[in-house]
């Protein structure tokens, strides 16, 4: 069931007002939370059932801009993430989730990173502040050069490990998880799959909407939502968000953000389209890297010490501009452009490794690290999709380039004193000290990245039942590097060819059956940061082979979806034993598993969606020097992993729903000598309609306060410290539409 966006009020807020309210609020440290400026806040809104968007149509124009729905899979809502041809989940031969914003933004996932793990199918993080907010791990694989990165469908280089954009989830129309090798679309990086982020799109409809929130440890969220028509032919969108928070650990726990979003729509007539948009993102994250173990266990008494310098820092800071073009000159041939700029500066000033001394009874503190990242992405998208008839049978046909240049600084303190300083302190009363003033960052090493690439795409609809998909894609980046030190350079080119092929059976028009051959390719480590060391690799080369079955029943009250794969991965990188800066290329990794995911209405207002993924992931072929890991569990990689979120609208205007995410056991090893153990997360929620156009929210994550990690680092095969997740916290939100 669909429905239109609907606004109340007819009255409209200018942008400069916006921003000035939020100002008046939180002063310079305009810091705040999700929003909620999607729809209307109707009577009914407060059910996740009755916000149904399936589609917004720009009035006057032939645009149309797809939307997901806040609840179920979405089988039957277009998605480009796992084609270019607009198909719908039924469509498609493979297994994606498509999670509506609004979906995110009511269970309480402000960040994109939240709204994943919590939602989509199989999908966990390893994400710390090393690797920014995009370290994902899916179907066997891990980190952010396995799961790729989209925003609006535009790939984010990855530099030095690291992608910090975009990480609030209020900008977001809605994001589309691809599981599964995608090299065939998006290039090397994304053999575990893609995680691509839709932003929220001009309308010529009002929107007015505003959301303020607090909580524990002095959590402060504010956040404004704006859009309508500027004239007949232009209209505009406005998000503005910011969180702050005093953090759960001490000290140096505290965290900030700042996201802005901003577009012009320019429907210069039915069929031409141009839209410029600018989004910044400023973050300083919690200046935490773990807490220590003490005999293989976290010690609660250290559960929220913070053991980083005082004066420590973290700061990132990205601005993406796009401008896209949308030409639809008939109804079977549509041309798209997009160009693109993304500039991202990063900074770390901090001691990252914390190892407890059974000795001495201390905490060593290691890893005194400042670094530098300064990258700037400039690159343009061009495809053109056609329908027509190919000896008699329906066709769609689509082909395209993507360019890129990438620049990429990187400026650190590995060589100097500093960085080698270990320092050690009392688990309890101890002085956190200060960064040393002989360890200091200076210029390491430039890139830059030319990468090119040719992509196409078929889809042959041989009946009413059957459909046969084909792709091809082939890159070819080359990097050029140089020393900045001693002025030594190399330079390394790539090529690299993926496919796909797929067919589709169709038995009734709301349920499908599938198979799918894929190829990808991963890089070697971060391509725009390649050291010398590695640059006489090859890339990566995977392949995997997917069976699966999707549909809807029950008159739409029940969407399903099941999938079974295998993928082998070959040629992986290993550090040689004994010296840690060089590496070698050697072995296999494979995984083989199955996942299920539903989404049921139920009588009397109960509602029930979930999803379960069992894998088995080892490598298969692993050596170093004499030592084999044939037969272990990838690091990072858990093989089960559940969600379920069970809602319930109890009463009139009131909602309660519970989700629970259970994490399966992972190692921070190759030898599997480290392990963290398996968790289960509960969060509640509870909202009330107030009023036909306002919302009180109350939201408890973590609800049985479970110590848990998300990362974890290990030597010599001893885990040493735990990234650990958030204790209980709470929050109460309020959402207004005018």
């Amino acid at each position: 069931m669909s429905s239109q966006v609907t606004h109340r009020a007819p009255g409209r807020a200018s942008p400069a007002r916006a921003t000035a309210f939020l100002a008046s609020l939180l002063g310079p440290t305009l810091l705040a939370s999700e929003v909620r400026a999607q729809d209307s806040l109707t009577r009914d809104s407060v059910t996740e059932k009755s916000v149904t968007l399936d589609q917004l149509t720009v009035e006057g124009s032939g645009v149309s801009l797809t939307r997901a729905n806040p609840v179920g899979l979405n089988l039957s809502t277009p998605s480009r993430s796992a084609s270019r041809l607009g198909l719908t989940p039924l469509e498609t031969p493979a297994s994606i989730d498509v999670i509506s914003g609004e979906t995110a933004r009511i269970r309480g996932q402000n960040t994109v990173v939240e709204a994943v793990t919590q939602n989509a199918t199989g999908i966990t993080t390893i994400a710390s502040p090393g690797n920014g907010n995009g370290a994902f791990s899916s179907r066997g694989f891990a980190g952010p050069n396995s799961i790729q990165q989209l925003y609006d469908g535009t790939r984010l280089f990855v530099g030095a490990g690291t992608v910090t954009f975009p990480f609030d989830t209020w900008n977001v129309e809605r994001i589309e998880v691809l599981r599964g090798p995608a090299s065939v679309l998006y290039g090397d990086g994304a053999i575990g799959g893609v995680v691509n982020v839709v932003s929220k799109k001009p309308s010529f409809t009002p929107i007015h909407a505003a959301r303020a929130a607090t909580g524990s440890d002095g959590l402060a969220r504010l956040a404004v939502d704006l859009g309508g028509p500027i004239g007949d032919a232009v209209a505009y969108r406005l998000n503005v968000s910011g969180n702050r928070d005093g953090g759960w650990t001490s000290p140096n726990g505290d965290f900030r953000n700042l996201a802005v979003s901003g577009a012009l729509l320019f429907q210069l007539n039915p069929d031409l389209a141009v839209t410029l948009s600018h989004d910044l993102g400023y973050q300083e994250p919690a200046r935490y890297w773990g807490t220590p173990l003490v005999n293989g266990r976290i010690v609660q008494a250290l559960r929220n010490n913070n053991y980083n310098v005082d004066g420590s820092k973290i700061i990132w800071s990205d601005n993406w501009t796009q401008l896209k073009t949308e030409w639809t000159p008939s109804a079977d041939i549509t041309i798209r452009n997009t160009a693109y700029r993304l500039q991202s500066r990063r900074h770390w000033l901090d001691v990252e490794q914390y190892r407890f001394n059974r000795g001495t009874g201390l905490i060593d503190r290691s890893d005194y690290l400042e670094i530098y990242h300064s990258q700037e992405q400039v690159g343009n998208r061009f495809d053109a999709a056609f329908k027509g008839n190919v000896f008699g049978f329906r066709n769609e046909f689509a082909i395209g380039f993507d360019v890129n240049h990438v620049d990429f600084r990187h400026t650190n303190n590995f060589s100097s004193a500093g960085g080698n300083l270990v320092t050690s302190v009392d688990p309890f009363n101890y002085d956190p000290g200060l960064f040393p003033a002989n360890g200091r960052a200076s210029p390491a090493y430039a890139t830059s990245t030319n990468q090119a690439s040719v992509f196409a795409e078929n889809r042959l609809i041989l009946s009413d039942q059957l459909s046969f998909l084909t792709g091809v894609r082939f890159d070819a980046p080359t990097l050029h590097r140089r020393n900045l030190a001693t002025g030594a350079t190399f330079e390394r080119s790539f090529e690299a060819l993926s496919y796909r092929f797929g067919l589709v059976y169709n038995p009734t028009p709301d349920s499908a059956l599938y198979v799918q051959y894929a190829t990808a390719t991963d890089p070697v480590g971060s391509l725009i940061s390649l050291s010398q060391a590695n640059a006489n690799f090859d890339l990566s080369t995977g392949e995997q082979i997917e069976v699966g079955a999707k549909g809807l029943a029950l008159n739409g009250a029940l969407e399903w979806a099941v999938a079974g794969y295998r993928i082998v991965k070959d040629n992986l990188i290993s550090a040689v034993p004994g010296q840690p800066t060089l590496s070698t290329q050697v072995g296999q990794q494979s995984s083989h598993g199955v996942e299920g995911a539903l989404a049921l209405h139920l009588p009397d207002g109960w509602r029930i969606d979930a999803n379960l993924a069992l894998l088995h992931a080892q490598y298969d072929e692993f050596r170093e020097g004499s030592v084999s890991y044939a037969g272990n569990q990838p690091i990072d990689v858990p093989q089960r992993v559940a969600n379920v979120w069970l809602n319930w609208a109890f009463a009139r205007d009131w909602e309660a729903r519970i989700g629970l995410q259970n994490v399966g056991r992972v190692f921070s090893d190759f030898s599997n000598t480290a392990p963290r153990p398996d968790y289960t997360l509960a969060h509640l929620g509870l909202d009330h309609q107030v009023t036909p156009a306002s919302r009180l929210s109350l939201r408890v994550y973590n609800l049985f306060d479970t110590t848990y990690a998300i990362s974890g680092n290990a030597v010599d095969g001893i885990g040493t410290n735990w990234i650990l997740g958030r204790p209980r916290s709470f929050e109460v939100a309020y959402s207004v539409a005018w």
